[in-house]
């Protein structure tokens, strides 16, 4: 069956290159033939064209249309290759040979040259009939031009025909190259049914044979040979694909590793280093409970990196044990036996089956490791597990530089946030600078201050800083807080009483003036004082004396007095409110402290500080605060001043997911459109002269040169907006 198929495979390309052959030999002789048949056609047309326009030209002069439509009448008759004929002079057809009158469409379908020549040109009728349309310039174009059109049709006849006899004659062609190709192909298969027979001989080791050609089933035979051979082959094949297979899993694993650890050395957040080799561990093994544990670079405490969070584990004594759990640990371990146990791991990680503890070492170095709670049943491999192990070892360089970095970045930080920071109080503005200054200048003296601001931009921080740089921080420091209590009950406060003084006072108390003697004593929100004891404050101010409510022996103290109030005591000054020789007496050295909207530079910088505060408290890693939601924080108007922002960084440190504090975690009048601040130029020109002033030491030449006016410019307009020369004051 093989051999007869041969032979008839054989056969088929004998006649395919025959009749191939045949078509392209036909093709090659009808073009060359249609090529002759059409350069024919063309030179009896133009002869055609040429007597017959000498005939008409006589007839046309003398404007003989009659005789013009006969001799075309004639000349279609006579020649049986014409098919139409017209001429037409100035657009108009002057005579035709056409029966239903001339198309529309052939008139303009041909003309002669620009330079007067003839020219001829194929045209296809509607019905399918093909045409030689000849265009001739009559006596140059000047009595008209001749059209005639040849039929195509006789060249298409003989095209036929000749069609026909190379078709005959390729089947006689066809007829004998099968005869002689059936000899032909008989004779090859003999030698192949011999070598069919010498191949069976030598696969059964026998040299010893002869090639004989017999029989029909050789070709089926050799390729049962050649199958035999094959199966070999094959078994080959297959232990080499399985090879193969192998080295491209590890090619992958490799591969794949090493994207990992490229991935995570782009990145400079130990979060978003710790979540990524999460992320992606996650792809290789099948195991979802995993943590990684980080030391930090004093290897006192460790970061708790799970989903979504980082957590600081700050207890000497848990980060002991861990480094002494992975101590001696070279690579992957798998124990039933929870080797990690919370705050370390989560709570979950105690109901596993196994854990599989992969360390992190650089440079001999323990840096960490990656904790995998394995439940009961789990489909890990040791494959997985090697792969996983090796990415870990390859990161852990990724991990230790992130952990130095961030530590190098937080001393950084904190020695910049030291030259913010003046007892207590945060800020890098020129005007909490001005401050600063003016607490050390008048803490050394015993001279009465008046701290004046809004509510929550830190007063309290203010008269506190005064009393721990003054001669008096070994002493008491007493704040009253003057609108805490009621007027029949802020003079006892104050002054103290004395025993049966009023109903209910069983027993004599010291006043907080007494409390504080050889101190500092702070009166909180003054402006609230009510008019009587105004005036026994008054008198302790001058002389540092008072007596007891109900009692006659007059005491002398030594304290210092701090005054602070959100109110304009001014303004209540003139509406009678506030007594005025109280104020000037009070108001020996002012203080004014800026609302957090006009120190707008350090809102970033309470913020990042209150975020560290409260992350450490709350035990978790949170020093970054995203641009978004500093932007937030930056454009919002902070009625409640360092107070409203401490509050809300408390409340988002607590609420916060993640371990960068995020927009979603602000309050949600953050998020909220806020209304625009009212501006004027005057109010703008204004603050623009005084922070320049204070920028340059109110140095008032460097201060014009600055603004680009002149001295006496700045002059006129410090007089306009009523702006004293604070270095004179």
């Amino acid at each position: 069956m093989a051999a007869r198929s041969l032979k008839r495979t054989l056969l088929a390309a004998v006649a395919a290159l025959v009749m191939a052959s045949s078509l392209l030999t036909t093709l090659l002789a009808t073009r060359y033939y249609v090529n002759s048949l059409q350069e024919t056609l063309a030179a009896q047309a133009e002869n055609l064209a040429h007597g017959l326009s000498l005939q008409l030209t006589d007839l046309i002069l003398v404007n003989d249309l009659a005789g013009v439509q006969k001799t075309l009448t004639r000349q279609l008759g006579s020649n049986p290759d014409l098919s139409y004929a017209f001429v037409v002079r100035d657009g108009q057809i002057i005579a035709h040979t056409f029966d239903r009158g001339i198309p529309v469409a052939l008139i303009d379908a041909n003309a002669p040259t620009q330079d007067g020549r003839a020219h001829a040109q194929d045209i296809r009728a509607v019905g399918g009939g093909r045409y030689i349309d000849f265009a001739w310039p009559i006596l140059e174009g000047k009595a008209g031009v001749l059209r005639l059109g040849i039929s195509e049709g006789q060249r298409d006849a003989r095209v036929r025909h000749l069609w026909l006899q190379i078709g005959l004659i390729s089947l006689c062609i066809l007829a004998a190259a099968l005869a002689g190709g059936l000899l032909f192909i008989r004779r090859i298969t003999r030698p192949i049914a011999e070598l069919v027979q010498a191949t069976q001989a030598v696969d059964q080791n026998n040299l010893n044979v002869r090639v004989n050609v017999q029989g029909q089933a050789e070709v089926a035979a050799l390729a049962e040979s050649f199958n035999h051979m094959t199966g070999r082959i094959q078994d080959y094949m297959r232990r080499l694909e399985e090879q193969t297979a192998a080295l491209e899993l590890s090619h992958r694993q490799m591969r794949t590793s090493c994207e990992i650890v490229k991935g995570a050395a782009a990145l400079e957040d130990l979060r978003a280093i710790g979540l990524y080799l999460l992320e992606r561990s996650r792809e290789i093994v099948r195991c979802r409970q995993m943590v990684l544990l980080v030391f930090n670079s004093a290897r006192d405490g460790l970061f708790r990196i799970e989903d979504g969070e980082v957590r600081l584990v700050g207890d000497r004594e848990l980060a002991s044990r861990a480094a002494a759990a992975l101590e001696g640990v070279e690579g992957m371990t798998m124990s039933e036996d929870s080797v990690f146990r919370p705050p370390l791991v989560p709570e979950e990680f105690m109901q596993a089956a196994r854990q599989a503890v992969l360390p992190l070492h650089h440079e001999s170095s323990l840096c960490g490791a990656m904790v995998i709670a394995c439940q009961q049943g789990c489909s890990c491999t040791a494959e997985e597990m090697a792969v996983l192990d090796l990415i870990m070892t390859q990161a852990a360089g990724s991990i230790r530089r992130t952990v130095l970095h961030q530590d190098a970045m937080g001393e950084l930080r904190q020695r910049l946030d030291s030259t913010a920071e003046f007892a207590g109080m945060i800020g890098r503005d020129p005007k909490m600078q001005l401050i600063y200054g003016l607490i050390r200048d008048v803490a050394p003296t015993d001279a009465t201050v008046l701290i004046q601001g809004e509510s929550g931009t830190g007063k309290e921080l203010v008269a506190k800083a005064i009393h721990q740089q003054s001669p008096r921080s070994g002493k008491p420091f007493v704040v009253i807080n003057c609108s805490a209590y009621p007027a029949a009950l802020l003079e006892s406060e104050l002054f103290g009483h004395e025993k049966g003084a009023f109903t209910g006072a069983e027993r004599q108390k010291p006043g907080r003036f007494e409390q504080a003697d050889g101190g500092t004593v702070f009166l909180d929100e003054i402006g609230e004082i009510p008019p009587t004891a105004q005036v026994k404050l008054l008198r302790v101010l001058q002389t540092r004396t008072f007596e007891r409510l109900g009692g006659e022996r007059t005491l002398s103290v030594d304290v210092r007095i701090l005054a602070a109030t959100n109110r304009d005591l001014l303004a209540e000054v003139r509406e009678k409110r506030f007594r005025e020789d109280l104020y000037y007496r009070l108001d020996v050295i002012p203080i004014h402290m800026p609302p957090l909207r006009e120190r707008g530079n350090d809102i970033a910088l309470l913020a990042r500080h209150f975020l560290r505060r409260f992350s450490a408290e709350q035990g978790r890693v949170m020093d970054e605060i995203a641009p978004k939601a500093m932007r937030l924080l930056l454009d919002y108007a902070w009625p409640g001043n360092v107070r409203e922002l401490e509050n809300v960084l408390e409340q988002a440190t607590i609420l916060a997911r993640g371990g960068v504090l995020a927009p979603s975690d602000l309050p949600t009048r953050f998020r909220e459109p806020q209304a625009a601040p009212e501006r004027s130029m005057h109010g703008h020109e204004k603050r623009l002269l005084v922070e320049t002033l204070e920028e340059c030491g109110w140095n008032k030449k460097l201060a014009a040169k600055r603004l680009g006016i002149g001295r006496s410019t700045l002059y006129a307009k410090m007089k306009k907006h009523g702006i004293k020369d604070s270095s004179v004051q």
